[in-house]
């Protein structure tokens, strides 16, 4: 195979003209999306690599997308969140974009400061991976920045985000709980927090809710401060017998705290994560919890992300609102049933 693979051998390999192999790579109009993926899975086959560089100068564009990361959710989370960068920047590249990791420090996010690559062109647009304060949307908002928010959303009408089902996954899995006998269950996440934890929260409580359950406040246990900083479990007196925690590590942290007081987990009680990240198989029991669907929702970010950046139009209507990805309920050993 020669090194530098041309349109022109695409072509002569697909049977196809050169302007057909031209237009699919570039997503342009007057070709099949069918015959786009072949004449892509081809050119990847062939270790074709689109020049970027002068396709930029040509148009304008940078070809690089930002992800956006908050620095609060780095740290100890940071797996959850580089997973999700990972599958991004591969789907990215099927576009010939490549995605430039963006970590957003706490005094840039409260100065609301926009990276530098925005300023100095490196990048057409972002993706916002995970929540930001609203004086940082009302910027971003106000340049009128290509964007698409994955992992959280907010009340504003003309900004697309992608987020998993967390309504209606923890919704299934208090119901699991509860068809295993569990009454008194609690659940563990600050729910001022952040979009995704309120969600989560209401899924627990309409679950509750149906089947005649009092909420009782002091089942509602906060995990975090204001600041998204994690803080100190209290666990309450009279013990629960499941808890709902709105993640993976929060459950493996639960799990430790009671095991460090003498409890067993699941023989007085059972815990249940979300996410499906590393920290739902190092618990000791491995946890009960929710996967998401990872690679399907950096598939549609991507998608609308560069939509967005063909069309700048598209950033003043209102799109596609947002895209709720279902999850599914992995089954451990963190869960009792109880009569």
């Amino acid at each position: 195979m020669k090194n530098n693979v041309t349109m022109r051998d695409i072509a002569e390999k697909m049977g196809v003209s050169s302007v057909t192999v031209s237009k699919a790579l570039n997503d342009k109009e007057g070709v099949s999306e069918e015959l786009k993926e072949k004449i892509k899975a081809l050119a990847d086959e062939m270790g074709y690599r689109l020049n970027t560089t002068a396709k930029a100068m040509k148009e304008g564009r940078s070809y690089n997308i930002g992800v956006i990361i908050p620095e609060r959710f780095t740290g100890d989370v940071q797996s959850f969140y580089l997973k999700f960068h990972q599958h991004i920047t591969k789907v990215l590249e099927h576009y010939n974009y490549y995605g430039i990791l963006q970590i957003l420090s706490e005094e840039d996010e409260e100065k609301v400061n926009l990276p530098r690559t925005y300023y100095e062109n490196k990048v057409d647009g972002f993706i916002i991976l995970g929540q930001v304060s609203k004086a940082y949307i009302d910027l971003l908002t106000k340049y009128e920045i290509p964007k698409v928010f994955l992992d959280f959303y907010t009340d504003y009408a003309n900004i697309d985000s992608v987020v998993t089902d967390n309504f209606y996954g923890v919704y299934e899995l208090t119901n699991y709980l509860i068809q295993n006998g569990h009454r008194e269950i609690a659940f563990v996440g600050n729910i001022y927090s952040t979009s995704s934890i309120q969600d989560r929260f209401l899924g627990y409580y309409k679950s509750l809710l149906e089947h005649k359950i009092k909420l009782k406040e002091e089942y509602i246990i906060s995990d975090r401060d204001e600041r998204g900083k994690f803080i100190e479990l209290n666990i309450p007196e009279r013990l629960p017998t499941a808890f709902v925690c709105n993640n993976d590590q929060i459950g493996y942290e639960l799990i430790r705290k009671l095991q460090s007081m003498n409890y067993s987990v699941p023989n007085d009680c059972s815990v249940v994560g979300f996410d499906n990240d590393i920290y739902s198989t190092l618990s000791n029991p491995p946890m009960t919890t929710v996967q998401v669907d990872i690679e399907e929702m950096s598939k549609v970010a991507v998608k609308l992300i560069i939509e967005k950046v063909k069309n700048k139009n598209k950033n003043k209507e209102k799109n596609d609102g947002r895209v709720l990805i279902k999850g599914q309920i992995i089954h451990r050993d963190s869960v009792k049933a109880i009569t």
